[in-house]
Formats: C-alpha cells, structure tokens, sequence
C-alpha cells in the first residue's frame, strides 16, 4: 500500500511561490507516475499536473501552464510541485497522487490513480 503525505501548503500573497511536496510513509514512489490536483470550495477536482513514473513526461493543466512546475526527485522518494505567481484562484487544496499503471507517460485524469495522500491547504490571499 502506498500512502502519500503532501506537504508545503500555507498562506502566501498574490504573485508569491510554494513548493509542495509528495512523500510517501512506507513504499517507494519508484514506478508509480504521480499527479497533482486541487480542489477549491465548492468546485470539482481539478488535475494540474503530473510526472511520469522515471520523469520522461510531465503534463500541465491549462490553468497552471507555464506557472507550475512538477519534478521528481527518486533518491528523495518525493515529488514536488514548484508553483509560481500565485493568484487567488490559486486558492484550494492540493493533493497528490500515484498511479501504477503507466510508466512513460502520465495523464490529468482522477480514474488513473488509485492512491491519494489527504491534501495540503494553500491559500493565495493579500
């Protein structure tokens, strides 16, 4: 069983940066690609971004295109998630994910992944 832990949320300004990170307590996150999603109140989850099982691809979400950027360190164990002129809409929980079934390549789709970590808060306010 593989049992995520994020890490990284907090409150910071508009055009402020956090990293978030993706562990795990237990088992490697060696084979597994890992995505990224948010949820803000009262919206669905939404999928921002995801890696590849050995990094080779990463895939962003309109929203956070260009902003965003998800890199993984294997000899860590983690995944992390650098994010960059943060707005308001900005504002959600964050959760990671890991999925086993691909390895070259990763998708922003919630049915993927079979394990989910509890999420981490950020909030993007003046």
């Amino acid at each position: 069983q593989v049992q995520l832990v994020e890490s990284g949320g907090a409150l910071v300004q508009p055009g402020g940066s956090l990293r978030l990170s993706c562990a795990t307590s237990g088992r490697t996150l060696h084979g597994y690609s890992i995505g990224w999603f948010r949820q803000a109140p009262g919206k669905g989850r939404e999928g921002i971004a995801c890696v590849s099982a050995f990094g080779g691809s990463v895939l962003y979400g309109d929203s956070v295109k260009g902003r965003f950027t998800i890199f993984r360190d294997n000899a860590k164990n983690t995944v992390y998630l650098q994010m960059n002129s943060l707005t308001s809409e900005d504002t959600a929980s964050y959760y990671c994910a890991a999925d086993s079934a691909l390895i070259h390549s990763c998708l922003l789709r919630m049915t993927q992944y079979e394990h989910w970590g509890q999420g981490t808060q950020v909030t993007v306010s003046s």
